[in-house]
């Protein structure tokens, strides 16, 4: 239901300045403290910007200063072991960001002399590297003139322009790219463009915008017409598919202190990390057969499985899933590499080095637990059997 329209100045040529002096007002009273804005430098931008797609900035702070102390140039990243660079990334997701980062890193060492490149063709010749990205790169650590357009800036200007068609459709992002470069100030294009992500993030959010409180609500259509909680309008999305994943800890015959890891393909899902292996469960499959199967078509051993350690439950970008961790005995088979690139026998102390999706380390957090519970135990029956502890006072 619509409510009585507010006054409102299009959004001509003519608006655009006073458009972008009063976002421009508010961004400088309202920014936000971020670590990558006190030192724009091209590198972290770049960093930055890779670090916060689909990721909220307060999880990405912490991750962005670990990652520049250990790789302060792209030198540093560019000559870095990946598997190093994955297990700084571990907990922060869409780990395809942290290999795509890495390999851009050395094409840049050398093909660009480890300089950034201001080039859009060449920044979008980057693996990872976006329209969006390279406009970030460009306007903010270069200070040119380019566009950007992330979730944020389609929102507010699906809501400036009040914009029926949805977002996601491929003939509404051309024209929501080209308004933002209408928009974008010439004199100040990173901070304008900061201001502009800013604004969707505190003012004009996905849920109850507040619009009282908006630099820009007089330009703003949809907050004239009293349709800005319709906006963004987006195309229907499909059911989200759930699996059901069986993964194993198998334990070492002669060593029982040790347990089977292996490394996902690098060019596949989660590439390069490490994990319980198992797989998906197919139709018509317990659980205990699904491990068993996957086992000797990806490792080429078998195993008796054992007990359900833990179930954890974990939505990807695109499906869901849960998975059912078991103890497993190895019982015959050399491991091989049919279906993985690596695997290893390792300690739960020399397990903890690897990089693994939040799935596997919340099983190996499991197991952690469980072996500081069995100690607890082992010790208060050592002392029922000593007859209880003694105080040195008793002694």
């Amino acid at each position: 239901m619509r409510r009585a329209a507010h006054a409102v100045t299009r959004l001509t040529d003519e608006a655009i300045p006073a458009f972008r002096r009063a976002l421009l007002r508010w961004f400088a009273q309202h920014a936000r403290t971020m670590p990558w804005r006190e030192r724009p430098t091209p590198y972290r931008v770049w960093v930055s910007e890779v670090m916060l797609q689909q990721t909220q900035v307060a999880t990405v702070i912490p991750y962005f200063d670990r990652f520049m102390a250990r790789f302060p140039t792209v030198e540093a990243l560019a000559a870095a072991p990946l598997e190093e660079v994955l297990k700084l990334w571990e907990g922060l997701g869409y780990y395809r960001r942290a290999r795509h980062l890495h390999q851009a890193a050395q094409i840049i060492v050398e093909q660009h002399g480890g300089g950034i490149p201001q080039d859009e063709k060449a920044l979008l010749a980057l693996p990872g590297v976006g329209r969006y990205t390279a406009g970030a790169i460009r306007s903010i650590a270069f200070s040119l003139p380019a566009p950007i357009l992330d979730g944020n800036v389609k929102r507010v200007l699906a809501r400036l322009d009040d914009i029926e068609a949805p977002i996601d459709r491929t003939d509404t992002e051309r024209r929501l790219w080209a308004r933002a470069a209408q928009l974008v100030d010439p004199d100040q294009p990173g901070l304008f463009n900061q201001a502009f992500m800013e604004l969707g993030s505190l003012v004009c959010r996905p849920h109850q915008p507040d619009c009282d409180h908006c630099p820009v609500r007089a330009f703003c259509l949809a907050y004239a017409r009293g349709t800005q909680a319709q906006r963004p309008v987006r195309v229907p999305r499909k059911r989200i598919p759930h699996y059901h994943v069986a993964a194993g800890v198998i334990w070492h015959q002669a060593d029982p202190e040790r347990f089977l890891i292996a490394q996902r393909p690098a060019a596949g899902m989660l590439g390069g990390l490490w994990e319980f292996p198992g797989g998906k469960q197919e139709p018509g499959e317990t659980l205990p057969q699904t491990l068993a199967r996957e086992l000797m078509e990806e490792l080429a051993i078998q195993v008796e499985v054992g007990e359900k350690l833990t179930v954890v439950k974990h939505a990807f970008s695109h499906f869901r899933i849960t998975l059912h961790a078991f103890h497993a005995r190895h019982l015959a088979g050399e491991p091989q590499t049919l279906g993985v690139d690596d695997w290893r026998w390792v300690t739960m102390d020399e397990a903890a080095a690897f990089p693994m999706a939040k799935t596997d380390r919340a099983i190996l957090a499991t197991l952690r637990e469980r072996e500081l519970r069995k100690g607890e135990h082992r010790n208060a029956d050592n002392a029922d059997e000593n007859g209880g502890a003694r105080s040195p006072v008793n002694q």
